[in-house]
């Protein structure tokens, strides 16, 4: 994740009105891969610490990475006062030292970066037998509301990709060579906000604002008058992980 080709700076005092990932999925994680307090955690593209929180939640202790200054500015606020250290850094080169992880995460950031790269950096900050997850939120398409706003979006943008977002990630893990098996965990969530919070959640979207180009505003412009009778929105989410052991 290269902070040229995913630059958050404008998008970020929107991020936080995102969904959390479920807690039940986060918690699956982390009793497979045996996570304890004695053993460091690396959350790469930590953003404003959507993940990194939850992992502190558990009593880990963490290195959050993440390249753009604002993201970290209200990282560094959502984690205040827990046992994590950041780092403006990116998921190709991450500044950590050799070997100094057991975990390496991604929420919502394997995505945005060289994966290639990305895996060999975690495998060189990882110590033997660490675990590697990467994990998405993704909404619900078939809710009514969602198939209506992407209705909106493909009005303007009919050739609309989430990319390799919504992929499953099994066989680009597998192709690596890097790992054992592949696991995945899903867990379900209702992230109920206000209208107001809705249309700033989708302010803060890097895929659509990327692939919209000038027309970003304007597609923002017509769901926020599409919400106009929708006091309250209840967004129909899944957790999605996909987790394996780095190979000896």
């Amino acid at each position: 994740m290269t902070a040229l080709a995913w630059d958050y700076t404008n998008l970020a005092a929107y991020y936080d009105k995102r969904a959390d990932y479920e807690q039940g999925a986060i918690d699956a994680l982390l009793k497979a891969v045996d996570a304890s307090p004695l053993k460091p955690v690396a959350d790469i593209g930590a953003g404003t610490g959507k993940l990194t929180k939850l992992l502190l939640k558990a009593g880990l202790t963490v290195n959050a990475v993440e390249p753009n200054a604002e993201m970290m500015k209200f990282g560094k606020q959502n984690t205040a006062g827990g046992r994590v250290t950041w780092y403006q850094a990116t998921g190709e080169h991450t500044s950590l030292p050799d070997a100094c992880v057991s975990l390496v995460t991604f929420g919502s950031s394997f995505n945005v970066g060289d994966r290639a790269k990305t895996l060999q950096e975690v495998k060189r900050i990882s110590t033997p037998g660490s675990w590697f997850a990467c994990m998405w939120n993704h909404r619900d398409l078939d809710d009514s509301v969602q198939k209506d706003i992407e209705a909106i979006i493909k009005r303007h943008i009919p050739g609309y990709d989430y990319g390799t977002r919504r992929e499953d990630q099994t066989a680009y893990l597998q192709e690596s060579g890097m790992f054992g098996d592949i696991n995945t965990i899903e867990g379900t969530l209702q992230h109920t906000l206000s209208r107001e919070d809705s249309v700033e959640a989708w302010r803060s979207h890097g895929t659509l604002e990327r692939q919209a180009g000038a027309k970003f505003k304007d597609i923002i412009a017509d769901i926020e008058s599409y919400m106009a009778d929708k006091p309250v929105v209840t967004v129909p989410y899944t957790t999605r992980i996909w987790y394996a052991q780095l190979k000896a």
